[in-house]
């Protein structure tokens, strides 16, 4: 039996502890219901107040898709950052990445909204992917640059709305920020194989939410890796863990970008485990890679 890949910073360690506490390593087995429960007891867990004298404000955007705007005490930029959460397709709310939004927003100075897009499997493609479109559009229609952010499934929808954005012609998208996004890599090939059986995430886990998303194969703005021609995108920060199956996509993407002209710059966490951003105050790495996060984004909101 090969040895299952694992991390060795302690923090990064405890962390997946921790996570498995409150959310199984089989967690997929289960039925949605239970999936979600789970999955907002461990984002609870991890919850952590906003910066002083944020605004928070709930809303929706075309008069159904649930949005939260956040705006720091201290504006800086006239970006906007548009925050998409992970979670396979299938979990994930306004409240499940809740503080990240708050503590992106306050490190690079800009008004933030985040998106409760519809899930799998009771809204299967391109439900999750139209959400997202129309916040962004939403968003360019106000007149402001907008940076779009995205971490793992949400990583994908922020590859995959940036990537119709280019093809219909819209301007006004001033970066995009991927954190060990999904883009629709090979199951069978590279670190799906390599860390398939990686903590926090199987590659089984990844077959699964695909699975229930059903985005057919031809639809390429679901699996943004597929697209014949990356030219023309905006500016990129890539993030991905090593020890995790969806690292190939970061590094692959990161690549075909680079070589369509596209600038970009690629960090890849060595001791991570998928889902780190939320272990950025239990791991030295994690807490590393969200302030290059932080940096990166504010970069971009401030050109």
């Amino acid at each position: 039996m090969t040895e299952r890949p694992m991390p060795t910073e302690e923090g990064i360690l405890a962390f997946h502890k921790r996570c498995e506490d409150f959310y199984p390593a089989d967690a997929v087995d289960a039925d949605i219901g239970r999936q979600r429960g789970w999955y907002d007891a461990l984002c609870a867990a991890f919850d952590a107040p906003p910066p002083g004298g944020m605004i928070k404000q709930d809303g929706v955007i075309a008069g159904r898709i649930p949005v939260r705007r956040y705006r720091p005490a201290a504006v800086t930029s006239a970006t906007r950052l548009f925050y998409i959460h992970g979670g396979g397709f299938v979990v994930g709310s306004l409240d499940s990445h809740d503080a990240i939004c708050a503590e992106l927003s306050e490190a690079a100075g800009a008004e933030l909204v985040s998106v409760d897009y519809r899930l799998s499997p009771e809204h299967v493609w391109p439900a999750a992917f139209d959400d997202c479109w129309a916040v962004l559009i939403e968003l360019l229609l106000e007149s402001h640059p907008v940076v779009v952010v995205g971490d793992s499934a949400g990583g994908n929808l922020a590859a995959g709305i940036v990537l119709k954005a280019r093809d219909e012609g819209l301007t006004g998208i001033a970066g995009q920020a991927l954190v060990y996004p999904g883009l629709g890599g090979d199951l069978a090939s590279g670190s799906y194989l390599e860390m398939a059986e990686a903590p926090g995430l199987s590659t089984a886990d990844v077959a699964y939410y695909r699975e229930v998303y059903k985005a057919p194969e031809e639809a390429v703005h679901a699996f943004p890796l597929r697209a014949e021609n990356l030219a023309g995108l905006p500016p990129a920060f890539i993030t991905g863990a090593h020890f995790d199956p969806l690292r190939d996509d970061a590094r692959a993407y990161a690549a075909r970008l680079a070589r369509a002209g596209v600038p970009v710059e690629f960090r890849e966490e060595k001791q991570m485990i998928h889902a780190w951003l939320r272990a950025r105050f239990m791991s030295a790495g994690a807490k590393a890679g969200f302030a290059a996060l932080c940096d990166a984004v504010r970069r971009m909101a401030h050109p």
